[in-house]
């Protein structure tokens, strides 16, 4: 296809044609550049942004900014981030504020003696909450951080463990929000009968060999087998020489998460997080995987208890939940600015631009590879994951049928790129989110995540290679 170039030497005048090319890139290459420059990322991905939208639109690009901006904030998948993340942290603010979170580390501390002991509890607890990765980062991340603290962990080395439960965990168990949301995308497309599309998913499971190698990676860092790499290294030498656990460009962040403190007076009841969390699981299978409303029910059935049982009062309650949700408005901001990001590189055909420079080099036993590869690559570089999929299946699935490749080999492949992105990207949904449960900042995460992430992409891009030529 021909790329797309500029059609004047004129700044206000739009660049973009209606052809992807290489053009489409520039403003996530700039993200990037900006954001390891800078290390922050609500910044970086407002330059991005801007510099797509003067690309798309020229000399009205500020209309075209204002324009994206309303369309990401008026979208209902948008929306339902925000008020998901939101009512999550006011539920873990009433978990505080009553003692119960405190109750809960307590009764894991009398079982853990130990840096490694600490760390399997995390990934153990991980590995339970596995109906939703927005629950797991959220959850075990405010659950762990003081028995963490305890033993010198640095909050870097638990943000990569909670993260490597979150979207691995939740993509290879299939009763989860993800199992969900992709069994009804197979079926959407063609690819499963109505009412198969959980069967087809689960067929696809073993496939997925990203996700399992994240999750199995973790006990062999935890066992020292794979060391501590690079930034991950320094962050756990400050930790262990130094004592301090929470690096100090976080400080912001581990001071929002300290806003709220457990009530003077209250008696810690463990049953008060324990049941929480239990019915958030229950009600968001029971409301068919639907995570908001499970929490809508979770969040009002556990401020009746306590309001029934008087642990707090009204004022105190409802402070509370309006508090818990504005511990989240900073890595909500990083949320939007990466969806209207995302909503840019859409009308910059940025995913139609790698698929077709990929195209020439497929074949069906390259496929699963190859789809790994290069939807891992966009998927990172968008900082989405289910949008990613929505966009590439058709895509996929056709090229599967034309090169007569094994369809459920090559839907593993692609689950397995959309794990990969959720799971690298310093602006994906789930590594934002984990940083704020954990207390450092998305790059900080990020960049001590990356080793373990290339180690599983690496092992993972054997796996399809070994599959398809030896399987």
């Amino acid at each position: 296809m021909r790329p797309i170039v500029p059609l004047t030497s004129n700044w206000a005048e739009p660049l973009f044609v209606e052809t992807p090319g290489f053009i489409s890139v520039v403003p996530t290459l700039i993200v990037f550049a900006l954001a390891i420059w800078t290390r922050r990322p609500i910044e970086s991905l407002v330059s991005g942004a801007l510099v797509g939208v003067i690309i798309l639109h020229g000399k009205g690009f500020i209309s075209g900014f204002a324009d994206a901006s309303l369309r990401v904030m008026t979208d209902d998948n948008v929306a339902w981030v925000i008020l998901v993340c939101g009512f999550m942290g006011s539920l873990i603010g009433i978990l505080i504020r009553t003692g119960a979170t405190g109750a809960f580390t307590e009764i894991l501390a009398a079982k853990v003696h130990s840096q490694r002991s600490a760390l399997f509890a995390t990934w153990g607890l991980g590995i339970l909450m596995f109906v939703d990765d927005y629950l797991n980062s959220l959850g075990v991340g405010a659950a762990m951080r003081e028995l963490t603290d305890k033993y010198k962990v640095s909050r870097e080395k638990l943000a990569y463990v909670v993260d490597s439960t979150a979207a691995p965990i939740s993509v290879i168990i299939p009763f989860s929000t993800w199992g969900a949301f992709f069994a009804g995308l197979l079926v959407a497309n063609g690819v499963a009968e109505e009412g198969q599309g959980l069967d087809v998913y689960i067929s696809a499971i073993p496939y997925m060999l990203y996700a399992w190698v994240a999750v199995l990676l973790v006990p062999v860092v935890i066992y020292g087998v794979v060391p501590a790499l690079g930034p991950m290294k320094t962050a756990e030498r400050r930790a262990q020489e130094t004592g301090v656990t929470v690096p100090p460009e976080a400080s912001h962040i581990e001071q929002a998460n300290k806003a709220i403190q457990p009530k003077e007076g209250a008696k810690p009841r463990v049953m008060m997080f324990v049941l929480p969390m239990l019915a958030l699981v229950v009600f968001t299978l029971w409301f068919d995987k639907d995570f908001l409303k499970g929490i809508y029910v979770t969040l009002g059935g556990t401020v009746a208890v306590v309001l029934a049982a008087r642990i707090l009062d009204m004022h105190d309650a409802f402070d509370t939940v309006i508090d818990g949700f504005k511990t989240m408005i900073e890595p909500l901001g990083v949320l939007v600015a990466a969806f209207i990001l995302n909503d840019i590189n859409t009308q910059l055909q940025l995913s139609d631009y790698v698929v077709v420079t990929m195209q020439p080099l497929l074949t069906a036993e390259l496929l699963p590879v190859m789809i790994f590869s290069t939807m891992g690559l966009v998927s990172f570089m968008t900082g989405s994951n289910w949008g990613v999929f929505v966009i590439i299946l058709p895509i996929v699935t056709t090229l599967a049928s034309n090169l007569d490749a094994d369809m459920t080999l090559v839907i593993g492949a692609t689950l397995s790129a959309s794990t990969f992105g959720s799971h690298a990207c310093f602006y994906s949904d789930a590594t934002v989110l984990t940083a704020q449960a954990t207390g450092c900042t998305p790059m900080q995460h990020a960049l001590t995540q990356i080793p373990y992430a290339l180690i599983a992409a690496v092992i993972t891009v054997i796996g399809y290679l070994g599959l398809a030529y030896l399987g």
